[in-house]
């Protein structure tokens, strides 16, 4: 009797042990899963959670990058040697901004939200672009640029024979557009939103804060982006591909807010 009720007793802790590892492994579990059988459990489904320590650490290491990059820059003696400091500029930013976009993901949108970090409030789409971009070092007033329209928000950063202007195009037409776009970070105006746009050689990322369900700072991919589909006005542009950008990037020069000169 008394070895029936170990035998028990070690059943029920081996299933209790089993459950606890279960619960404690299901994000790392579920997101590995959903990457193998992204058909079968949708990468939606493991709840994401803001991230300001490592948005912080980003932030601090892309800024000791700029600074390194900047007075390389202005001690480079040749085109040439300014140019590969450029393309290290861009490896920088495209490395670095997904990140601190994801750092935002699960933060609760809100139209008038103003959020200077992620989970700290919520965050209204124009908001969303504009802090991420301040914060990775660009100089820029976010309350400014963040109560523009798209297209000024936009054309704040690039000149306009920069930025491509879609009206009225079916999705499939504009997704066929980005893929043969050279890869970079992009920020897209909508008819009533502001994004942005991760565009690699396998594909692009919608990542922004989202007025619709679920109402939050969302990372979708093209079969996800609902908000971007239903748009009839689309205008994008390649931020990190645009030398004088990253030139005023490198250098710590004021970027002054379209419509608001």
């Amino acid at each position: 009797m008394r070895k029936r009720r170990w035998l028990v007793l070690g059943v029920l802790l081996a299933v209790a042990a089993g459950v606890g590892a279960a619960w404690f492994w299901r994000a790392p579990a579920l997101a590995w899963l959903s990457s193998r059988f992204p058909k079968i459990i949708p990468a939606g489904i493991v709840e994401p959670k803001p991230d300001p320590t490592t948005y912080r650490a980003l932030k601090r290491d892309l800024e000791a990058k700029r600074a390194y990059l900047s007075r390389q820059y202005q001690s480079a003696a040749t085109p040439a040697a300014r140019e590969a400091i450029l393309q290290q500029a861009r490896q920088s930013l495209e490395t670095t901004l997904p990140a601190m976009m994801r750092c935002w993901l699960g933060t609760p949108w809100d139209f008038n939200g103003t959020a200077a970090e992620p989970g700290a409030g919520k965050i209204a789409c124009g908001y969303f672009v504009a802090t991420v971009l301040k914060d990775a070092g660009f100089k820029v007033d976010r309350y400014t640029l963040a109560r523009q329209a798209s297209g000024n928000i936009l054309q704040s950063f690039l000149p306009r024979d920069a930025c491509v202007l879609m009206v009225g195009k079916p999705y499939a037409e504009f997704t066929s557009a980005i893929a043969k776009r050279e890869p970079g970070v992009y920020v897209i105006g909508l008819d009533s939103h502001v994004a942005f746009l991760v565009v690699t050689r396998e594909g692009f990322r919608f990542i922004h804060s989202s007025g619709t369900r679920p109402w939050r700072v969302v990372d979708e991919g093209p079969a996800d982006a609902g908000v971007l589909q239903r748009s009839n006005w689309r205008m994008f542009g390649n931020l990190t591909a645009h030398p004088k950008l990253l030139q005023t990037w490198l250098e710590g020069r004021t970027i002054t807010v379209k419509g608001n000169e």
